[in-house]
């Protein structure tokens, strides 16, 4: 593998189902277009989860359900995604990354619809598994086509992008959901999500070329699968860069569970207020996702860059922790906001190079390892959903605890088991 002071590679050999060389050649000639694809494929969680948010106070209302069982429909979605992609992963492996990647989007279609009709919170909450085990297709698949094609730091560079244009999501999505409820409730904007899935399924199933050629398909099966993933934990580095994405997400999460109702319900803030907010810090997110890709990438370590990005994120959720205990007295939403937006932005740096680190270190298997990233994150995220209001919704305090314990372990991994001293051993493929 590459190690970090060496040369920027450019795109890796990948090959479609039927020719290398002619999927290659494809990727090449459209590689605006796959990465815009990918792009889409990468903006489904945020799709997912940032335009229901608006209307999470208005989901309790109209179904009369508490707080934190509606907040379990967003549990759900995310329990969905983590172990949809334990499942997608190796199947692209094994059978190429279109034909699991085109039968998702279609679940992911009929899932998202159903929703729009759900009559009970708990058939809401069921849709919303289902949809995310459907949607995990395009979270794991182009994370795995993106080691398919790049190496390197031309891979953390190809990431830094992808949250360009997947972060157009979160600051679009919310902004959409508020400006929906004024004119219908909170089941349109799963009409709305349903026309999305379907937009992506048809520029997918006409313009993504195959990526993994067929030579390098794995046929042996859950128990191949099984001895890919085994091989991965057991690498003490990629278990470190792994564990440290998925706390560092979880605080992230914990944000976006919690924050419509600390936003609204505390502080008095609109729906739109709130989704002007939320568009605020994914700009942040977004803008230090650039920098981290065209300024730090290959200059800086990956491994400092992502130090500092955690130290950040420690220090903006223990300011969050005493604002929100009153230790600086009654503060308004200017300050808890600012927390916000460095925190957010911090994800800029420490999230997509933990992706772009723990795939250095494997050659095979990219799908397999794509899963293990986005499940531990995506289950990690799940346990610390339904935490942040187990307090109701009048107090930010369990948001600030569940962001500060889990930003400080997300530290401890990385310190503990990345070895960040030793670039290295970061560099170096753990070979699946």
């Amino acid at each position: 593998m590459h190690e970090q002071g060496a040369s920027t590679p450019g795109i890796r050999p990948a090959a479609g189902p039927e020719t290398g060389p002619a999927a290659t050649s494809a990727a090449r000639r459209t590689g605006l277009l796959v990465t815009l694809i990918l792009g889409g494929l990468t903006a489904t969680p945020p799709l997912s989860m940032d335009m229901y948010l608006p209307s999470l106070p208005a989901v309790t209302r109209s179904l009369h359900a508490p707080a934190a069982t509606v907040q379990l429909t967003l549990t759900a979605c995310l329990l969905g995604m983590a172990l949809g992609q334990l499942v997608v992963g190796p199947m692209s492996d094994r059978w190429g990354r279109r034909r699991p990647l085109l039968a998702g989007l279609a679940v992911y279609v009929v899932a998202t619809a159903l929703c729009a009709f759900a009559p009970t919170v708990e058939l809401l909450v069921a849709f919303r598994l289902t949809q995310g085990l459907a949607g995990a297709a395009g979270i794991v698949i182009a994370r795995a086509v993106v080691r398919d094609l790049y190496d390197g730091v031309a891979m953390a560079r190809f990431f830094s992008t992808l949250m360009l244009i997947g972060g157009v999501a979160p600051i679009v999505a919310p902004l959409i959901g508020g400006q929906i409820l004024r004119v219908t409730d909170w089941r349109g904007v799963f009409a709305v999500l349903t026309v999305v899935g379907l937009l992506l399924a048809v520029v997918v199933w006409i313009r993504l070329p195959e990526t993994l050629p067929a030579a390098d398909r794995h046929s042996g099966g859950v128990r191949e699968a099984l001895r890919s993933m085994r091989g991965l934990l057991a690498d003490l580095p990629f278990s470190g860069f792994m564990l440290t994405g998925g706390f560092a997400f979880a605080a992230l999460f914990a944000y976006v569970s919690a924050s419509p109702f600390v936003i609204q319900e505390i502080y008095g803030a609109s729906p739109q207020t709130f989704s002007l907010l939320f568009g605020v810090n994914s700009v942040g997110l977004v803008a230090v996702g650039q920098i981290n890709g065209k300024v730090l990438v290959g200059r800086v370590s990956l491994e400092k860059a992502m130090g500092a990005g955690l130290a950040v994120v420690v220090a903006a959720a223990t300011a969050l922790l005493l604002m929100s205990t009153g230790v600086f007295g009654e503060v308004g939403l200017a300050p808890v906001a600012t927390a916000l937006f460095a925190l957010m932005s911090a994800m800029g740096i420490t999230l997509p190079n933990a992706q772009a680190l723990a795939l250095m270190r494997t050659q095979h298997a990219a799908g397999s390892a794509s899963a293990l990233l986005g499940t531990s994150s995506f289950l990690i995220g799940a346990v610390a959903s339904p935490l942040v209001g187990i307090a109701g919704d009048h107090t930010a305090v369990p948001m600030a605890v569940v962001q500060l314990v889990a930003a400080l372990v997300a530290l401890a991994c990385f310190m503990g088991m990345c070895r960040p001293w030793n670039t290295r051993a970061g560099a170096e493929g753990a070979g699946s």
